[in-house]
């Protein structure tokens, strides 16, 4: 059973998909968001597709720790996702992954237009791997 990790913004959501041992976090998509009926749509063929049994959410507190609008959105947007799919869903604490995508994009000198196509997925890798190393085995 693999983990699904989701970077969720306004627009786009961030797609990972974790190896079937739990090791690793691979990039898959970045959904347009349309409806959440859309959405949930396609988060849901993928759950089937790679056999998901936990998600991971990017969750973005603010710097000194509080939960701010955008986390809130977040908490809303798992606790949806949870009740819908019947899987568990966590929040994961994303402060500056998507900082840190456009750094190591940056540094494979990739270009601007790439960048803005890939870094959503990017940072649900990174959002996604940070879990997995921090329960290495679940």
């Amino acid at each position: 059973m693999r983990i699904l990790g989701l970077d969720v913004g306004d627009r786009t959501i961030g797609v990972a998909a974790s190896d079937a041992l739990g090791w690793t976090a691979q990039g898959l998509e970045v959904i347009r968001r349309t409806t959440w009926e859309n959405d949930l749509k396609r988060i849901r063929e993928l759950v089937a597709e790679y056999e998901v049994s936990l998600i991971v959410v990017g969750y973005p507190k603010n710097m000194n720790n509080t939960v701010g609008p955008r986390a809130k959105l977040s908490e809303e947007f798992a606790d949806k996702l949870s009740a819908e799919l019947n899987l568990p869903v966590k929040l994961w604490d994303e402060r500056l992954t998507t900082m840190e995508a456009e750094r190591t994009l940056l540094s494979a000198d990739m270009s601007r237009a790439k960048r803005k196509k890939v870094i959503d997925k990017m940072a649900a890798v990174l959002i996604l791997q940070n879990y997995l190393q921090a329960h290495p085995g679940k």
